[in-house]
């Protein structure tokens, strides 16, 4: 089993910034890849930003060149650094990690962005 914490949302103007982290426990030796979802009201949930244990990042279309992703291994923790934040960037954000072929969610962290 493992267990996700996240941290950082919060509401924040057009343009701003915000920082999510994640924090793994449990059976956290080998997790492959962890990563960020998000789920807008009426939408499905989306990938944000992924990255595999051995470095290969992968990024949704609409946050490349804004957003970046950063995971510390040793720690068993990922980041995600938001800028220049669009209202269409308004969602609960999901922390995710694969692990031994399961997958594990965050509680989720709400993100807005509005003037």
């Amino acid at each position: 089993q493992v267990q996700l914490v996240e941290s950082g949302g919060g509401l924040v103007q057009p343009g701003g910034s915000l920082r999510l982290s994640c924090a793994a426990s449990g059976s956290t030796f080998s997790i492959n890849t962890m990563g960020w979802y998000r789920q807008a009201p009426g939408k499905q949930r989306e990938l944000v930003a992924a990255q595999s244990s051995d470095g290969f990042t992968n990024y949704a279309d609409s946050v490349k060149g804004r957003f970046t992703i950063s995971r510390d291994n040793a720690k068993n923790a990922v980041d995600l650094q938001m800028n220049s934040l669009k209202p269409e960037d308004t969602a609960v954000y999901y922390c995710n990690a694969l692990h031994s072929g399961h997958v594990y969610w965050g509680q989720g962290t709400q993100v807005t962005v509005s003037s």
